[in-house]
């Protein structure tokens, strides 16, 4: 996280106060408010609803389904799949995270623990930047709005461009 902060960083970026220069880190693990499976099955539903295709991985969790696929999705961004997949699995642990959709260039994650207060949510805004900064950039534009959208809410969604 701290490298890809530093090189997000040198091509000038948005608002990122108050961290600016300095990455913050991992944010802490949020309070599980729901069985994770429970609302994976809940934000799957929706996401069956916008009739994508279905593909099958044999792994033991979602986020290995990111590298044994071969994903793509955040070429733009990042090139390599393993240390994307290394960032959803810490987030399984840390958000009971589940992967819920893989596109061309999206990736759709339920959350069973999401932040709940706007400092988390804020640390944890800093991490989505680093993992996909499309979120922030063409949405929002600063942590702080960004926080807002993720506060509380059971789905993640990133695109890249």
């Amino acid at each position: 996280m701290a490298e890809v902060w530093q090189d997000l960083l040198a091509g000038g970026v948005a608002d990122l106060a108050p961290y600016g220069q300095d990455c913050p880190g991992l944010a802490e693990p949020g309070q599980l408010v729901a069985d994770p499976d429970v609302v994976a099955d809940w934000y799957a539903r929706i996401v069956a609803g916008r009739r994508t295709p279905l593909g099958l991985a044999a792994v033991d969790r979602g986020a290995d389904a990111l590298a044994v696929m071969g994903w793509q999705g955040a070429v733009h961004h990042n090139e390599w799949t393993v240390p994307l997949a290394a960032v959803v699995r810490s987030w399984e642990e840390r958000f009971g995270v589940r992967v819920i959709g893989m596109g061309f260039n999206t990736l759709d994650l339920s959350v069973a623990a999401p932040p709940a207060t706007f400092e988390h949510a804020l640390h944890v805004a800093a991490e989505h930047w680093t993992f996909c900064p499309d979120s922030i950039l063409q949405g929002p534009g600063t942590l702080a709005d960004y926080s807002e959208q993720i506060r509380g809410k059971n789905a993640w969604s990133f695109w890249w461009d």
